[in-house]
């Protein structure tokens, strides 16, 4: 009898090492791979979230399935990943307002340090500095003297509290010791739309945003925010040539949630860069992105850097969640 009890005990056993051995699917061939895009379709994050998916698909032999889940300024599908299984099948493509909203929220829906894994930094995306045509300066020295001489009277549109652009105009306000008044706006669109019109004098935001109206001669671009000039605007100085150390970036990354096995995040890494080494660098580099790849080890790092600039610079603006 115990002869006959052992027997079954190893046959089970041998099935499941057989099982494991011959079932166990190398990630990802289970199944397809959804990525959460917390924000509407349209726009430089999604359009930049689509082409990395369709590469990744490409390149690991999987369907990578786009959803894009807006509301609570992004956290609504933040959370989704959150709270998902750490398989590697739910990830997230985001820009910096991952983690910057949650510090203007007295109750955060997460905590990025904890409930995410930092798996590639994608792009930092620079910012413009655009003003009104008819204004009587055309480069941020000029900017500087105008706001000296005339404190509090020029006005800066910002198209959503706490974004990326919102903390670049606190921070050029600081840096530069001036005064100008922040209006908020429901968006891009309306802000640009005051700004050519006249109601608005100043606007940083994103450059894909300004330079159409740029070109049309509808506005000034007087500076960006990256640190180096870009090629797509050589003539444009940047920020930092007038404010010696001002350098500040939207940027879009990968991440899962907590408790991602190394592996499976180590491969994403891998393929992310893979993909924005390829095909996806020239095309993004002429919409004025820079490209980072890079290790895991190198996003946590950058993470943890921004973060800390844009806690000090919400903590001074005292800026909170409509």
């Amino acid at each position: 009898m115990q002869r006959q009890q052992f027997l079954r005990l190893a046959a089970a056993a041998w099935l499941g090492l057989c099982g494991a051995a011959f079932g166990q699917q190398p990630y990802p061939a289970a199944k397809p791979v959804t990525i959460i895009i917390p924000f509407p379709p349209g726009g430089t994050l999604d359009a930049v979230g689509r082409q990395l998916a369709q590469k990744l698909g490409e390149q690991m032999h999987q369907t990578f399935i786009v959803e894009n889940r807006p509301g609570g300024a992004g956290t609504i599908g933040g959370t989704m990943v959150a709270k998902a299984p750490a398989d590697g099948y739910t990830l997230l493509f985001n820009a910096s307002a991952l983690t910057t909203t949650p510090m203007t929220m007295k109750t955060p829906p997460y905590d990025v340090a904890k409930d995410f894994q930092a798996i590639a930094l994608v792009a930092k995306a620079p910012l413009s500095v655009s003003i009104n045509k008819n204004l009587p300066f055309n480069d941020v020295k000029g900017l500087l003297a105008y706001a000296k001489t005339h404190p509090g009277k020029l006005t800066f549109a910002i198209g959503s509290a706490a974004s990326a652009g919102h903390l670049s105009t606190e921070l050029l306000k600081r840096a530069g010791n001036i005064e100008y008044v922040i209006v908020p706006y429901k968006g891009s669109a309306p802000a640009y739309q005051d700004l050519v019109g006249g109601t608005i004098d100043g606007f940083i935001d994103p450059i894909l945003g300004a330079t159409g109206f740029a070109k049309a001669g509808q506005l000034k671009i007087i500076a960006v925010t990256s640190k180096a000039r870009l090629a797509t605007l050589p003539d444009v100085p940047t920020v930092g040539e007038t404010v010696p150390g001002y350098e500040f970036y939207s940027w879009y990354g990968l991440w899962g949630p907590a408790g991602l096995p190394k592996e499976i995040a180590q491969r994403l890494n891998d393929e992310v860069n893979k993909a924005i080494r390829g095909e996806m660098k020239d095309k993004l580099t002429q919409q004025g992105l820079v490209l980072t790849p890079g290790s895991i080890e190198d996003f946590a790092r950058f993470q943890k850097d921004d973060m800390a600039l844009s806690a000090k610079i919400i903590t001074e603006g005292k800026i909170r969640a409509e």
